[in-house]
């Protein structure tokens, strides 16, 4: 859980505005990992049932994996319910959902999103050839041939009137049941009742009830659904702080440079900053070097992470695991405090997973890497003095 909490973190500095989804296979147990991923801060998550997904899955998949998203969500839901965190996250399932009544029966399970694709998809003109993945897509659906694609006959209007269909089932169903509005419905099993013509052979002896189970709320309870906002804790990050600084080199191309103290508390430094680059100056980011900040310290977690083009970020000290993660163009360079007795080619300068994923820039170290260096590098230049296993 700690390493899918540090995740959401990173992607969160890339990008503050964006929403953080999780997406777990629905099976039992499942609701004591969602409380956890909730718990990591995860904005959104999706229960994904055991049927649906890509034409391109193997048959061993499509028949033997997970559970369907009946039981996933209603145990998603329970679990989130009885620890006080329904509130903080929104809930979403799928799994061929495909009428307004399929989304019903979601949102009174717990669900307050809802996800379709093979419903809209055979509007399109799908026929579930199931080979998404061989380029050879008959009706042009899924398949880059030109010659193929020329057989795709699906209209927009034709997957608005399917959610037309759906919303307006839906709409139906909530008059039926006395509910205005779809978060009135999120959680409320007292009004689903187990069909009594179900009385085949082999659903004797099933027993419903944990999944239509009333969760009995606990003190002070803060929501059924999605109310408050995780807190990411941004506003006590370095990057603030950097940006500021970097203020004449985002609005007039000016050179910035400073000298910083770094804890290593300090996380993803040089990712909200990237992020902001990217916003005011653009995709070709800023000329090399143009906002250089030296650092002494030892740096936390993703130091340099999604960095962009025309930042050098300097340390003096150490660093943590995934340096450099994502790296976009940026330049990090660390090194041994100068008054340091060892020798820094014999010594750990910096964690695990450094540089996992960059695209480009440069990483200097006068020291060793830890386990599984450059792991995904495909095209940043590194050097380094030693690396540990699997690097």
């Amino acid at each position: 859980i700690e390493d899918i909490a540090q995740l959401i973190h990173d992607l969160k500095n890339a990008n503050p505005e964006a929403r953080i989804s999780v997406k777990l296979g629905a099976e039992i147990g499942v609701g004591t990992v969602a409380a956890g991923v909730v718990k990591a801060r995860a904005d959104h998550l999706v229960i994904a049932g055991d049927t649906g997904g890509t034409g391109a899955s193997p048959l061993t998949s499509i028949k033997h994996a997970g559970v369907p998203w009946e039981l996933g969500i209603a145990e998603t839901h329970q679990t989130l319910v009885l620890n006080n965190l329904r509130s903080r996250v929104v809930l979403q399932t799928d799994g061929q959902l495909k009428t307004g009544r399929d989304v019903a029966i979601a949102a009174l399970l717990g669900a307050e999103e809802f996800g379709f694709a093979t419903g809209p998809l055979v509007a399109l003109g799908c026929i579930m050839m199931r080979k998404c993945h061989l380029n050879t897509c008959p009706v042009g659906v899924a398949t880059q041939d030109p010659v193929l694609r020329k057989r795709f006959a699906g209209q927009p209007e034709h997957v608005i009137n399917y959610f037309f269909m759906i919303a307006k089932e839906l709409r139906m169903i909530m008059a039926e049941l006395g509910f205005r509005t779809l978060n009135e419905m999120v959680g409320r099993v007292d009004a689903l009742e187990v069909q009594s013509a179900v009385d085949h052979w082999k659903a004797r002896g099933i027993d419903l009830s944990s999944l239509l189970a009333h969760i009995q709320e606990p003190p002070e309870f803060l929501g059924r659904y999605a109310i408050h906002k995780q807190d990411h804790g941004l506003e006590k990050a370095l990057d603030n702080t950097l940006i500021a600084l970097a203020e004449p080199a985002l609005k007039r191309g000016e050179k910035v440079q400073d000298d910083l103290v770094i804890r290593n508390i300090n996380r993803v430094v040089g990712g909200m900053l990237s992020n902001r680059i990217i916003r005011e100056v653009g995709p070709d980011m800023l000329p090399p070097d143009t906002i250089h900040f030296r650092f002494k310290g030892s740096a936390g977690q993703s130091f340099g992470a999604w960095l962009a083009r025309g930042v050098t970020l300097e340390v003096e000290g150490d660093a943590n695991d995934y340096v450099g993660k994502g790296l976009s163009g940026g330049r990090v360079i660390i090194y041994p405090p100068r008054t340091s007795p060892f020798k820094a080619e014999e010594n750990i300068l910096v964690g695990n997973v450094v540089m996992y994923g960059a695209t480009s820039g440069e990483v200097f170290l006068r020291g060793q890497a830890a386990e599984r260096f450059c792991v995904r590098n495909s095209g940043a230049t590194a050097v380094v003095e030693g690396v540990g296993d699997h690097g």
